[in-house]
């Protein structure tokens, strides 16, 4: 009892202490500011972002506008919510806007900061847990990055101690990946079609070997490397799949539109290859507006501002997190007629992609930090698409409504469906 009584003082003194310099030695300098809401003190607006942060950050840009500047604990942090803002961060000021923020959970997960089918078996299963482990740290808020004098609470909430088991639970797993290939163990057993039968891992732990002196990639490196393409790569890829086949389900009409095409070009097939992708607009139409309603990642990655710059008439300083919520930007009535109502129809008649070009459809990033692997993601998509619905026919659980499908997110780095999809599947034969 007297410990919580001592902690009770140290920390009513620590929030006095800071109380009495927010309110009496905060930088008021700074003038032509963007639009803000009121701020606690110590917090900021760190109370406002909710259970759905995207969600919040929409709701409050409704209000202050699509160029909205927040505080995390003493971080300014600026919050974009429409196309034209992110094309003035992503393309007009892309270089100033490309570094990254600091942030201790990835710098402890990513190293600070493969050939066999590594997903089979108890091993598998065991990486898949810690792949949605790794994706809830990463996208979670982390009170230390914004409040560092508060980084004690992560020790008794036991996020520390969490970031250190998936850290290490994820090295060992690299370690084993890498130490396989490095003495060729699966040699024998690899097939993936290559003329060599090289992966991603070999021509890394080549890169290495004839590695030059005046250029550092040791072993970490290439950890980091693989653990990069294998989260990033797998987390969005089968997150935007399931919410694919979710609206599929949700609107028959559109999921019978798609067969016809993907059976008519397929003409009997027994599967669909790359080059048959080429003649299915309605394909790639049903996955943009998927994308739209529903990017993997809805917050992209933050950057920060390199120096003073003037956006819209605003001062924003060096040193500002940017945040695009590419969620808002895709449902923005500026942007789109019926922004909430599932229509693949709406990219039949316009050249709008996402690839990083168009700006109301960013799903990807955009500029110097978009994601590098966004074609090789959606060839892949488009394919495990199509044969899908080439190979079965589909519908829900007995009992289930297309209305009463349920589809609310669960938020991590990337927005996966609360409740696992169910769907029945009947094999086509031809």
């Amino acid at each position: 009892m007297l410990q919580f009584y001592v902690i009770y003082a140290v920390l009513l003194f620590s929030s006095a202490c800071f109380l009495i310099k927010w309110f009496f030695f905060s930088s008021t300098s700074h003038n032509n500011l963007p639009p803000s809401p009121s701020k606690l003190p110590i917090l900021g607006n760190i109370h406002q972002l909710g259970l759905y942060p995207y969600r919040s950050l929409q709701s409050l840009a409704q209000r202050y506008g699509a160029l909205m500047l927040l505080h995390f604990g003493r971080v300014p942090v600026l919050i974009i919510s429409s196309a034209d803002v992110a094309r003035e961060i992503t393309k007009t000021y892309d270089l100033i806007f490309s570094n990254r923020p600091k942030s201790m959970i990835a710098e402890k997960l990513l190293y600070d900061a493969f050939g066999r089918k590594y997903s089979e078996g108890e091993g598998g299963r065991k990486f898949k847990e810690l792949l949605g482990e790794f994706s809830q740290l990463l996208g979670g808020l982390n009170i230390a990055d914004f409040i560092p004098w508060l980084r004690w609470v992560n020790y008794f909430n036991g996020v520390d101690a969490k970031v250190k088991k998936v850290a290490k639970e994820l090295d060992e797993f690299l370690d084993k990946v890498v130490e396989e290939h490095l003495h060729g163990q699966e040699r024998e057993i690899k097939n993936h079609g290559s003329e060599d039968g090289k992966d991603f891992v070999d021509v890394l732990l080549e890169v290495q070997k004839d590695n030059k002196d005046d250029f550092s990639f040791g072993k970490v490196t290439i950890k980091a490397l693989i653990l990069d393409v294998f989260a990033a790569g797998t987390d969005t890829t089968y997150t935007v799949m399931e919410w694919a086949m979710a609206e599929l389900l949700r609107h028959p009409r559109v999921m019978k539109e798609l067969q016809n095409e993907v059976r008519l070009i397929g003409n009997g097939k027994e599967k669909i290859k790359e080059e048959d992708l080429d003649n299915m607009y309605y394909l790639k139409a049903v996955l943009k507006e998927t994308l739209r309603l529903h990017p993997p990642v809805p917050l992209l990655v933050p950057r920060e501002s390199t120096q003073d710059v003037k956006i819209k008439g605003y001062n924003i300083s060096a040193g500002t997190m940017v945040i695009t919520n590419a969620w808002a930007i895709g449902r923005d009535p500026a942007s789109w007629d019926k922004p909430d109502d599932f229509s693949p129809e709406r990219f039949l008649n316009n050249s709008i992609d996402f690839k990083g070009h168009d700006f109301q459809l960013i799903p990807f990033g955009a500029g110097r930090r978009g994601c590098p692997g966004t074609l090789f993601a959606m060839v892949i998509i488009e394919i495990v698409l199509a044969n899908l619905v080439h190979k079965f026919d589909w519908s829900l659980p007995v009992g289930t409504k297309p209305e009463d499908l349920n589809m609310t997110e669960f938020t991590g780095l990337t927005a996966h469906r609360m409740v696992p999809l169910h769907a029945v599947a009947t094999p086509t034969f031809y």
